[in-house]
């Protein structure tokens, strides 16, 4: 018999860890094969390869972003396959699990919960017996009836073999994202996540964990992601894990969900003395700062207590932070949101993630969703539509501040400018996304794709329609920010030089006869003058950068050169240096 397991991850990087562990739990005693598609994958491609693959049995992991893709391609195959068996498993389909087998007649069999056992049980009983009725965990058809199994007890973790020691997986390694977990469940109650209904903390063995991980950076990853719901809620566990990560990492980076309020002050000490910088990142769930929100579902957090971890983290240099937020939670409106919003951008989080209230199967939250007035998308992934005081149209507006985030912040294309734009010219980080993101759709550029010059050019014609101060400083700090996010001299540019070409080459020349009067360690890359002409650009700042820097404040009255130079092989980001005009002036 031979079981083909597939699931349509969001990209190509991602793998599907769940697979995996059927995959190494059954194939002691049958043939399994794992086959990942993408949800932008066409249909006809993906059914015509599962054909291909000649199947007894074809297994989905089902997620809310692929679950409609999957349904589609279960359809079409079942047409051309009808004898072949059909099982679905995985978090989106677990719950609501005779809904499911009701809108999919062609599904045979769905896995609810927890799958490694419960899918080699019925592999069993499909391949001899079939008496699907001594099956915990699953719903299957009787005839015309829909059977629904009682649950089974939690399975042992280390019964459960390695998951990542699969030949097939070592070519695609280093290109791919690795998912990892050291636990299963959740400690905590948060009523729109589908970890607060699993009860209780399970760890894989040490040692075991410990093997697995040095395997995988021995055979080439290069980044790992914790799946672990809370990573540190076990400080001896987490400590002892980042220990041996600092010791053995090559390289590889690796992501964990953590809550910041949890966070031992000793083990963030640790971590800004010894973690390598750029190794780890954290994600940290913040959602909201409301606190009789937070109250309303079920969510403990001291936010003044992740306040300090996230700033102490920050401060030490070393470590990535990633943190959530979640428009559409009860009791908060546009004001309360837009206080959130503030509130966690004024942590400086290196990438802040907005996202919107979903209602998963499952969840308390959806449970209660009348309580509070909600309306949601019939089908995944179920997102809010607005409540009792989050009206669809303030839903919109959030919308674009998230859009807008995601361009200029998240993608790090403009940070000098942004900062500067949040500090001095708008009322707040969330009126600067929000005012933005209005013009951008005024303008209908959602509706039309972008170069990166264009990012450059939308900002500053927004800003000039608003009449925004300062704007020749805040274009010097756009050409910084431009010139920064190539690794290569840019071919093109979004404004006129301001030097001419006779201009530039006597600049040019000068730096290579006296780089001593450039800033910092302009002078050790020793640069010859026909080098410069290639690597180097040049403009005018009409202010001083490096107290604009160190100190937050405009010296107009000291204009500089700004210099960048970008290495030859582009292994190293571009770096940029300055001189005072006069000095040079005084110098030619």
């Amino acid at each position: 018999m031979k079981v083909v397991v597939s699931t349509l991850n969001a990209k190509f990087i991602h793998t599907s860890l769940a697979l995996r562990y059927l995959k190494a739990f059954c194939e002691k005693d049958f043939d399994v094969e794992i086959t990942e598609y993408t949800i932008k994958d066409p249909a006809m491609n993906i059914v015509s390869d599962l054909y291909q693959k000649a199947p007894d049995v074809l297994g989905f992991s089902c997620y809310i972003w692929n679950i409609e893709e999957t349904i589609h391609i279960i359809k079409m195959i079942k047409k051309i396959r009808p004898e072949l068996i059909i099982v679905l498993g995985g978090p989106e389909v677990s719950y609501d699990t005779d809904y499911w087998m009701e809108r999919i007649p062609e599904v045979d069999f769905i896995v609810m919960g927890e799958g490694e056992e419960t899918f080699h049980q019925l592999l069993t009983e499909i391949s001899t017996t079939r008496k699907y009725h001594f099956v915990y965990g699953i719903a299957y058809r009787k005839g015309e009836e829909v059977v629904l199994m009682p649950g089974r007890p939690k399975l042992k973790l280390d019964d459960i073999p390695s998951p990542h020691r699969f030949a097939e997986d070592l070519p695609s390694l280093a290109n791919r994202v690795v998912y990892f977990e050291t636990s299963r469940g959740c400690p905590f109650s948060c009523q729109f996540c589908l970890s607060s209904i699993e009860v209780g903390v399970r760890y894989f063995d040490m040692e075991r964990t410990k093997a697995d991980l040095l395997y995988l950076i021995d055979s080439g990853a290069k980044l790992i992601k914790f799946v672990d719901r809370t990573f540190n809620i076990k400080r001896d566990y987490a400590m002892e894990i980042f220990d041996f990560l600092i010791k053995n990492h090559r390289g590889v980076v690796f992501q964990f969900e953590i809550t910041a309020d949890i966070m031992r002050p000793e083990v963030l000490d640790y971590l800004a003395e010894n973690a390598p910088p750029g190794t780890f990142r954290f994600e940290i769930g913040v959602q909201s700062t409301n606190d009789t929100t937070n109250e309303l579902v079920q969510r403990r957090q001291n936010f003044a207590k992740l306040t300090r971890t996230v700033q102490k983290v920050k401060h030490s240099l070393k470590i990535d932070q990633h943190l959530d937020l979640i428009a559409g939670l009860p009791e908060e409106d546009y004001n309360s949101f837009r206080k959130t919003f503030n509130d966690v951008f004024e942590l400086g989080p290196e990438e802040l993630q907005l996202g919107f209230l979903k209602m998963l199967r499952g969840t308390g939250m959806r449970n209660d969703a009348h309580k509070y007035g909600y309306v949601y998308m019939d089908h995944a992934p179920y997102e809010i539509l607005g409540n009792d005081i989050l009206p669809f149209t303030d839903i919109i507006r959030i919308k674009r501040v998230e859009d807008v985030l995601e361009k200029y912040w998240n993608a790090h294309r403009m940070d000098h400018t942004v900062k500067y734009l949040i500090a001095h010219e708008f009322t707040s980080a969330f009126d600067f996304f929000q005012e933005f993101g209005d013009y951008w759709e005024e303008r209908g550029w959602q509706r039309i794709g972008h170069q990166l010059e264009d990012l450059f050019t939308r900002l500053r014609d927004f800003l000039m329609h608003r009449g925004t101060n300062n704007m020749h400083v805040i274009e010097g700090l756009m050409k910084l920010d431009y010139f920064l996010g190539h690794k290569y001299k840019p071919r093109k540019i979004w404004w006129d030089f301001t030097l001419d070409k006779s201009e530039q080459s006597a600049y040019l020349r000068l730096l290579a006869e006296q780089p001593e009067l450039a800033d910092g360690d302009f002078q050790r890359l020793r640069i010859s003058e026909k080098d410069l002409h290639k690597h180097v650009m040049l403009e005018v700042l009409p202010f001083a950068l490096q107290t604009y820097l160190q100190s937050g404040e405009i010296d107009a009255s000291s204009p500089q050169l700004l210099i960048v130079h970008f290495p030859p092989d582009a292994q190293q980001p571009a770096s940029y240096y300055t001189m005072p005009l006069h000095q040079m002036a005084a110098t030619l």
